[in-house]
């Protein structure tokens, strides 16, 4: 699995724990393990910019994502479709705000972040009730694995 992490933040990453978090996603989603992802970092101007210019909405947001092939999560007996997941622009500046209000800190907020981007990068979304529930449960239960097998910081 091609995983590059840009980090043009200015804000430290753990980039290593970012790229094994990627894997773990794209692993339990049953994704090609010859699937392409790009994660990268971006200060608050930039990630306006990106808001404003593919999401039509002003300010700085947590995360974008930019599918490329349109890759979705493989099935268990059917083999994952090769390809470009995508790029994901994280801004750690809004996680660190994030999750300080949430509790849980930048890191951790980073990587719900992370987790939740890849989520978008393969389909789920959550304008409506039902996918939200889908997309977020999802996200919860990756999350708590991904916590359950990593090593501790």
């Amino acid at each position: 699995m091609s995983i590059e992490i840009l980090n043009e933040s200015g804000v430290e990453l753990d980039e290593k724990r970012l790229a094994a978090l990627s894997r773990f996603v794209l692993g339990r989603m049953r994704v090609h393990p010859l699937a392409e992802l790009c994660i990268k970092a971006v200060d608050e101007p930039t990630i306006a910019q990106l808001n404003a210019q593919w999401m039509e909405k002003e300010g700085p947001t947590d995360v974008l994502a930019f599918p490329m092939d349109e890759l979705r999560p493989g099935l268990v007996n059917e083999d994952p479709e090769e390809g470009v997941l995508g790029d994901l622009v994280l801004c750690p500046e809004v996680a660190a705000r994030q999750g300080e209000t949430a509790g849980h800190g930048a890191e951790a907020e980073v990587e719900l972040l992370t987790v939740h981007g890849i989520l978008h990068l393969l389909g789920y979304d959550h304008a409506e009730p039902e996918e939200h529930r889908v997309m977020f449960g999802l996200q919860d239960e990756l999350l708590a694995a991904w916590r359950a097998e990593a090593p501790a910081q």
